[in-house]
């Protein structure tokens, strides 16, 4: 009678919690994004949207996304993603994302960036700024591309629209986003090898992701990260590194999957046995002899016992029986790698994402994975110091003090994303 009570209790409280976000994100979910771009390719079945939510601060900005079967409303909860993600990264400017409906593996894939760069050139000189995101490379692909059609940086529409800086401020910062985001790693701390030369941008994010889960267990548990467990999905740039870091931590790593298919060691791997995954990846795809193949894989991954779950593979991959057979395997914290991770219609706050944040800390995408953003941010700072750690610490930084935030709001680690959530709408609002 006693348990029959309680769970009364917690279900009579969860459906208050409910009607109280419905509240207040539902203005924010609803209302129309204030400009967005169609596009649809003249010489292959390629469509792109970009999304601009706001031009708050006089600008927006957010990274440029390509795979098969994106709609134009992933592009759009991904451009209010962005501006909640500014509220934590900064500058002061509204959300957006660009989005191609095409197979990143056709061979024609290159064209078709370069007809989409076009197109959004001149929203791109003005008020927009860009980046890497999935299946396109900042620094391979974005720039060198943008650079063709007269774009000094594709944060220049950043620079222009929000700091409206005189010609001499404007080269200091171009110039300074120019230098830090194609840095070369120097600081071993930072970098499983100087000799591959990996870039900030390598690994930045995952960096972030990485360090979420370090504050989290400092401000909510006063515990160190040393000895837990964790399983990782996806092991592109931010899976990878988020393991990588998380290792260096003294994680142990139970279980990988990407498309590729899964390693699973209920001991878990070691930091050094997870430098060599990283650095025997192909096509920043998880390689190694003994991979178990990807369908066979998903039960014993989703069951792998874990205190810590790396969400990395993209958008809305998380489904509720993934949910439900990772807290029976002991998972108590997640940190959103990928955008959006939980497989809800809601942009923001649906059913499996509510279910996760009542049951085990979340630490949402907007705080987790802004660290590139929180990158572009800093660059443009004034006269700032270009180092590894300067860069890195400075992440690091940001990602504690928005966790603080919270913390001091509500010290219970339940419903981390929904307090988040709703001190990052009251700071835009």
């Amino acid at each position: 009678m006693h348990l029959q009570k309680k769970t009364l209790k917690l279900v009579v409280i969860a459906t208050i919690i409910n009607a109280t976000m419905s509240d207040f994100i539902k203005p924010f979910e609803e209302k129309t994004p204030e400009i967005v771009f169609e596009w649809s390719d003249s010489k292959t079945d390629a469509q792109g949207w970009l999304v601009i939510n706001s031009l708050r601060g006089g600008a927006a900005g957010g990274g440029t996304r390509m795979r098969k079967g994106l709609t134009k409303h992933e592009v759009v909860s991904l451009a209010k993603t962005m501006e909640i993600k500014f509220s934590v990264s900064g500058p002061d400017i509204g959300g957006a994302k660009s989005g191609i409906n095409f197979d990143p593996n056709d061979p024609r894939k290159k064209e078709v960036l370069e007809r989409w760069f076009k197109a959004v050139a001149p929203i791109l000189k003005s008020y927009y700024g860009t980046g890497g995101d999935m299946n396109v490379d900042e620094i391979h692909e974005v720039i060198p591309i943008t650079e063709e059609y007269g774009i000094w940086h594709p944060q220049e529409g950043i620079v222009n629209g929000h700091y409206q800086p005189k010609e001499r401020d404007k080269i200091n910062k171009i110039g300074q986003l120019r230098v830090g985001v194609s840095k070369l790693i120097e600081d071993e701390d930072y970098t499983p090898s100087k000799k591959e030369g990996y870039l900030v941008a390598d690994m930045i994010t995952g960096y972030g992701v990485a360090e979420s889960v370090k504050h989290y267990y400092q401000l909510y548990k006063n515990e160190s990260t040393e000895g837990k467990k964790a399983t990782i999905q996806g092991f592109g740039n931010v899976g990878a590194a988020a393991a990588y870091f998380l290792a260096q931590q003294g994680v142990k790593i139970t279980a990988i999957i990407d498309i590729t298919g899964a390693l699973i060691d209920k001991d878990g791997l070691n930091f050094e046995q997870i430098k060599t995954l990283f650095l025997n990846r192909k096509n920043n795809k998880l390689t190694h002899p003994n991979l178990m193949p990807f369908e066979q894989a998903q039960t014993a991954f989703w069951n792998t016992k874990a205190d810590i779950f790396i969400p990395a593979a993209g958008s809305r991959f998380v489904s509720e029986d993934n949910l439900s057979a990772m807290l029976k395997a002991g998972v108590e914290v997640i940190s959103s790698g990928a955008n959006v991770p939980f497989n809800d219609p809601e942009i923001f706050y649906g059913k499996i994402l509510n279910k996760a944040d009542e049951n085990l800390a979340v630490i949402p995408d907007f705080i987790a994975n802004c660290g590139m953003a929180r990158v572009f941010a800093f660059l443009m700072g004034k006269n700032v110091k270009i180092t590894d750690d300067a860069i890195f610490q400075d992440v690091s930084n940001v990602i504690y003090k928005a966790l603080e935030k919270v913390h001091q709001k509500d010290n219970n680690n339940r419903f981390i994303s929904r307090n988040a959530l709703q001190i990052a709408i009251e700071e835009l609002s």
